[in-house]
């Protein structure tokens, strides 16, 4: 018995010491944390593989790795029609093209950032294979970065390509014939050209067919570009054990152009069609259309009492800017009475040739007024038990200010009418200035202007207001009477101009910009969005009356004097207007004249806009130890490397391969100057 005891708790002891021993294995605690991308080892086929026959291709690395948007992120050149497969598994990749291959044809899979490592996350960026089923590999490059046009942003993950079909119809007629992908940065390399000329494209390529779409965003270079290589000098810097550095000077390939800058913009193409009508209020017509135009429509009454009468002889337009939205107030009653109104609409519509062309329309717009029964039982019944019929009950239009109580001493007052209006009786309405506490000086009353544009509701009361004084609007009732002879109800209206020393002003004194180019400059808050726009004058954009805060500024070259920024027209191959930006933040205090100057041309384009409003910024990864701010700016820095420089952390399978963007800037369109 003794014995079985001590078997047992020998038994026990050998368990316990095999559970501490499983315990122990695995990963220890602690150590450094894992900051490096995976390593690429090797591929089959080998990256510059020639006569290759297979279409399976499997990359290795040095550890397990993921795919992240592989179908987006993941390009191959020349464009594939069916989408090839592509997977992650353990330590490898598979790729499958799924298309014939061509003969004599040089193949690249570019992977752009779609590689991390599976426990870290660390993006793997720029990597691409290639090889070939010919004899040789062609190995010429075109790089660059690409902007949105209107606010300088770094495009990410945008299709750029190439054409050796110089023809002005192939970005509409054929596909690409080899693309690549802009990374977090804007930054593209088109790789593994022929010798030749190329047309350069980028294209928000919505629905992958490898060609422009009218609605599709889109940049282009204005020339043709012809693909070289050229042998330049680096120097490395070694560190020896005793702390010393030494020099290395060696030769090493650069492939140009590398500096190309396109710069995106959208036509604003939409198709021209009646897209909504209706009659919530019996007194409005509203037509919605897709797009903007220039032409309004022809609209004819069909029922009522007078058929074919133009919509002019009983109705007033409100409409947007644009005329793609209009709204018509009826103002003959007879016709507001009229629970359906059958209409004759003759607009512009696109065809099916993609060209504008007049369609006529029958619109059938009713009317119903949303009652419940419970109420009109209940109306019912008070007018049976009522021993007289009330009196109707009066409605009046409203005319309020839009402006508060705080008045700003460069703009007018600002009023809304409920209604067009038909009369507006000055005699009626008084304007004062306060004196004291208790004294009103009583002022000429200024004209009250319907606004010019095609807003019929909306006022305006310009004045030539003393900083910091008091005023006083009064209005009597019914001194302003709408299209429906209702009027308004006393209204009385008191403000106060904001004294001087509450805004702040800055003058840009810019240089770079020729003197024969209109320009306008905008100041921006910090959402990136303008505040107030000038035009250059004399060398000069000066800013009065800003409200203390932080802002930013953008300029544009204004080439057709519009004062409005202008996209680009790939028919008329022209390019969106220049846009530039003053390259730092501006803290503008109260009573405060900053005088700042600006030179539009002392940045390179990419580098100009400011990060703080910057919206498309590379990702970055949480790194333990640190804070938000300090791995942020090391992400930037990893993005930022030089792909040039051996020892950059970057991991391509080949140098010659590497994203060849120029440090130094970027060459711009021809236009430019």
């Amino acid at each position: 018995m003794i014995r079985l005891n001590a078997m047992r708790l020998l038994l026990g002891v050998i368990c316990a010491l095999m559970l501490a021993a499983c315990a122990s294995m695995g990963r220890p605690e602690g150590g450094p944390r894992d900051e490096l991308p995976p390593v690429f080892v090797s591929s089959n086929p080998a990256p510059g593989s020639l006569n290759v026959n297979r279409n399976r291709i499997t990359l290795t690395f040095d550890e397990n790795v993921q795919l992240t948007e592989a179908s987006s992120k993941v390009v191959i050149s020349p464009v594939q029609k069916q989408m090839p497969s592509i997977s992650a598994g353990g330590r490898h990749i598979n790729v499958e093209l799924r298309d014939t291959m061509l003969p004599n044809t040089t193949y690249t899979i570019d992977f752009a950032d779609a590689i991390k490592d599976l426990n870290e996350g660390n993006v793997l960026d720029g990597l691409a294979i290639d090889f070939s089923t010919g004899d040789s590999i062609d190995t010429l490059c075109i790089s660059g970065m690409v902007l949105e046009a209107r606010n300088l942003e770094p495009a990410q993950g945008m299709l750029v390509g190439i054409y050796s079909n110089l023809s002005d119809t192939a970005i509409t007629s054929l596909q690409l014939e080899r693309i690549a992908k802009t990374n977090q940065l804007g930054q593209f390399t088109v790789r593994n050209l022929k010798p030749g000329q190329y047309q350069i494209f980028a294209l928000n390529d919505v629905n992958r067919d490898y060609r422009w779409d009218r609605t599709e965003d889109v940049a282009f270079y204005d020339v043709a570009v012809s693909p070289a290589t050229e042998t330049i000098e680096v120097t490395d810097t070694f560190a020896a054990s005793d702390g010393s550095d030494s020099l290395a000077v060696r030769s090493m390939v650069r492939y140009l152009p590398d500096d190309i800058l396109l710069t995106w913009f959208n036509e604003g193409y939409a198709s021209q069609y009646l897209r909504d009508n209706s009659r919530k209020d019996r007194r409005i017509i509203h037509l919605e259309f897709g797009a903007k135009s220039d032409t309004l429509p022809d609209i004819r009454l069909i029922n009522g009492p007078r058929p074919d009468m133009p919509v002019d002889d009983w109705a007033r337009l409100e409409h947007s800017a644009t005329l793609d939205t209009l709204s018509y107030w009826i103002t003959d009653t007879a016709l507001v009475s009229q629970d359906t109104l059958l209409l004759q609409a003759r607009y512009l519509r696109t065809d099916t040739l993609q060209q504008l062309s007049w369609a006529t329309d029958t619109l059938r717009l009713i009317h119903r007024e949303a009652k419940s029964r419970k109420k009109n039982k209940e109306k019912k019944k008070e007018l049976s038990d009522s021993d007289s019929i009330a009196a109707p009950e009066l409605t009046f239009l409203t005319f309020q200010a839009k402006t508060g109580s705080s008045q700003d001493v460069h703009r007018p007052l600002v009023f809304e009418a409920s209604q067009p209006l038909d009369t507006i009786l000055p005699e009626a309405i008084a304007f004062a200035v306060q004196v004291n506490d208790t004294v009103w000086d009583t002022l000429a009353v200024p004209p009250i202007m319907r606004d010019p544009g095609g807003a019929i509701r909306r006022y305006t009361m310009e004045y030539d207001w003393t900083p910091g004084a008091k005023y006083r609007l009064t209005i009597d009732s019914a001194a302003i009477v709408g299209v429906y002879h209702e009027w308004n109800k006393p209204f009385k209206h008191e403000f106060s101009v904001k004294p001087l020393e509450d805004y702040s002003s800055v003058r840009f004194d810019i240089s770079g910009l020729p003197d024969s180019l209109p320009a306008m400059a905008e100041l921006l808050a910090s959402g990136d969005k303008p505040v107030a726009v000038v035009p250059v004058e004399g060398g000069s954009a000066w800013f009065r009356y800003i409200q203390p805060g932080t802002y930013y500024a953008r300029l544009y070259v204004d080439r057709n004097g519009n004062g409005e920024w202008d996209t680009g027209s790939i028919s008329e191959r022209l390019q969106p207007e220049e846009v530039y930006y003053y390259p730092k933040k501006l803290n503008l205090r109260k009573n405060w004249d900053v005088d700042q100057a600006w030179d539009i041309n002392e940045l390179p384009i990419d580098r100009q806009k400011p990060d703080d409003i910057k919206k498309n910024k590379p990702k970055t990864r949480d790194r333990q130890g640190m804070a938000p701010e300090e791995y942020e700016e090391e992400e930037y820095d990893d993005w930022n490397e030089n792909p040039f420089d051996p020892n950059s952390r970057r991991n391509d399978s080949s140098r010659r391969n590497s994203t060849g963007v120029s440090s130094g800037g970027f060459r711009t369109n021809a236009t430019r100057y």
